[in-house]
């Protein structure tokens, strides 16, 4: 069985609203680094239950592709509290994966957030 999640316009919003840290991987069929890194993708899924791992097959889902600026493939994006905190085109390496994993695990949510709103309210004030 899988450890990933589908995720499609339907269930999107829903997955990264109920789950605080998400993994996004996206991908399609053709591409073979795609094929490459996906292996890997679900290695470190069954190693981090805790998480949600999640696949967008951007040809299944072009909007979100779109929606999210995806211009190669595979992107990872890592999602925290609804809040984008890592995206980076490429199939990362297992040890490179296991590392960004624990970066995004450490990360003070309240910091980040802080820092967003502080640079909202640099643009908006120029």
């Amino acid at each position: 069985m899988s450890s990933t999640v589908e995720l499609t316009k339907e269930n999107f919003d829903q997955t990264v609203t109920e789950n605080e840290f998400v993994l996004i991987d996206f991908w399609a069929a053709w591409c073979g680094p795609c094929r490459m890194f996906a292996p890997v993708y679900e290695k470190a899924a069954e190693a981090n239950p805790d998480l949600v791992f999640g696949k967008v097959d951007t040809e299944a889902q072009p909007e979100l592709a779109q929606a999210f600026g995806i211009q190669s493939i595979p992107t990872l994006m890592i999602v925290r509290d609804q809040v984008a905190v890592f995206a980076q085109p490429g199939a990362l390496p297992e040890a490179a994966l296991t590392d960004v994993i624990g970066q995004a695990r450490k990360l003070d949510m309240d910091e980040v957030r802080k820092s967003i709103a502080e640079q909202q309210g640099s643009a908006q004030g120029e």
